[in-house]
């Protein structure tokens, strides 16, 4: 099953969002603190509702924690960014793989894309590459997008049915 992690999430209801789709599809979810809020905090609880007890949900206290602890586990690292060239919907998903995502307001650290095993993009016809507006959607639709398409092709492997 794919792993969700959040670098460093800065906005509540996102996290909580994406902490409901991981209890939906059975994903555990890897938060990279420092978190941008309290993990108790009522928005991101509200954003969760009752799922919270369904999340397979790991902190790491840093980068480097969580580089250790899947470094024990393997896995490809998997990061998900609007600078990245190659579609999501291009790429041939494992069961192993870790998505990462980087802050709502900034993305992810140079270093930490560049570090990553493959880069990978969203595409968006309003894009600013395409002369719109539109720099990049929400975290948790990201997250939905990206994972849904991963347990797509993973069906009837290591994936849930739904």
């Amino acid at each position: 099953m794919p792993r969700i992690v959040l670098y460093q999430p800065q906005i509540p209801p996102n996290t909580g969002n994406i902490a409901r789709t991981c209890a939906a599809t059975t994903s555990p979810l890897h938060l990279i603190e420092p978190l941008g809020f309290v993990i108790d905090d009522r928005q991101v609880r509200r954003a969760g509702l009752d799922y919270w007890p369904w999340v397979d949900l790991q902190r790491h206290p840093d980068l480097e924690a969580f580089q250790r602890h899947r470094m024990g586990q393997g896995g490809r690292l998997v990061a998900i960014s609007a600078h990245a060239e190659r579609s999501y919907s291009h790429f041939g998903f494992a069961a192993t793989d870790w998505l990462l995502f980087g802050r709502e307001t900034e993305g992810l650290p140079a270093e930490l894309l560049a570090a990553a095993d493959a880069r990978l993009a969203i595409p968006m016809a309003g894009g600013l590459n395409r002369g719109g507006g539109v720099r990049s959607l929400n975290l948790s639709v990201a997250v939905g997008v990206v994972l849904f398409e991963a347990l797509r092709q993973l069906e009837g492997t290591a994936a849930p049915s739904f």
